[in-house]
């Protein structure tokens, strides 16, 4: 495994692979990797002869208040996690190297309007600006997301059809510690009482999964849910919605495809969870 900062390096490197026939896999990720990154690795590592991990935080996607400068970092664990995945190259650029005095983005409508872009109107304007950026650059055949970030899931897949990029999504489930909270870099933050009491996040998850299977209209199950959540009392909710999983606008009655989604803060972390779930089938 190698790790690389440049995209001439990074090129160089899919040109050989091209030259050889062989398929090309990256999974894009802000680095910190935890086992949640890891089963999208190992899953690109199972579907493409190369896998092209990216572990860069990318500043456009952070508003003006949020954590950029404290977002963790740790190279030397990110490279150790990809080579034990078994991925061929990490792409760790400076972000110069990304963005040099750029005058085009990638604009996100609609689907923007909702769930996180409602506290974060940038984000998703950057991460769908990067995530084309990296596509250009590695030219995969897949790229591999995680179902946990459900809202940048589906408006990536919409950004990838609007554009006809020759690329093919793959989201991949939610990944959680064994007490059940999700996987997520930010989890670092937590003080030891706000870890126990960010488990309110799953609590109300699991119980809109089996619920919402029995039937419980969309009304009942957002209101239990906020109860569970509001009964922590370190817990600052900012959205428990129901939606679209196409559109991301609300839905009152549960008869198509839905994402029940969440973001709530505990203390000073801000921490999102969620579940999908199609009447024609099943919770997943």
């Amino acid at each position: 495994m190698k790790t690389v900062t440049t995209i001439k390096e990074v090129r160089d490197a899919v040109k050989a692979w091209r030259r050889a026939g062989e398929t090309v896999g990256l999974v894009p990720t802000m680095g910190f990797l935890h086992e949640g990154h890891a089963s999208l690795i190992k899953k690109a590592v199972a579907d493409n002869d190369h896998v092209v991990v990216s572990t860069f935080v990318n500043p456009t996607q952070f508003g003006p208040n949020e954590d950029l400068d404290s977002y963790p970092r740790d190279e030397a664990r990110d490279a150790a996690l990809c080579e034990e995945m078994g991925a061929d190259l990490m792409f760790r650029p400076d972000p110069k190297e990304m963005y040099t005095d750029a005058k085009v983005s990638v604009v996100v409508k609609d689907m923007n309007e909702h769930l996180c872009g409602v506290s974060r109107p940038v984000h998703f304007h950057g991460v769908c600006t990067v995530v084309t950026k990296l596509f250009n650059i590695v030219t995969p055949d897949k790229a591999y997301f995680g179902q946990k970030d459900a809202q940048q899931l589906a408006i990536i897949r919409k950004m990838v059809e609007d554009l006809n990029s020759p690329v093919e999504i793959v989201g991949c489930p939610i990944v959680r510690e064994a007490d059940g909270l999700a996987k997520s870099s930010r989890n670092t933050y937590l003080l030891p009482e706000e870890r126990e009491a960010a488990l309110c996040l799953s609590r109300a998850i699991f119980y809109g999964q089996d619920h919402i299977k029995a039937g419980m209209p969309a009304e009942k199950l957002l209101s239990v849910m906020t109860d569970i959540v509001a009964d922590e009392p370190l817990a600052k909710i900012e959205y428990i919605k129901a939606v679209d999983v196409l559109t991301m606008e609300d839905v009152d009655v549960i008869d198509r495809p839905v994402l029940v989604a969440m973001a709530v803060y505990i203390g000073r972390t801000r921490l999102i969870d969620n579940f999908s779930f199609n009447p024609a089938d099943k919770a997943i």
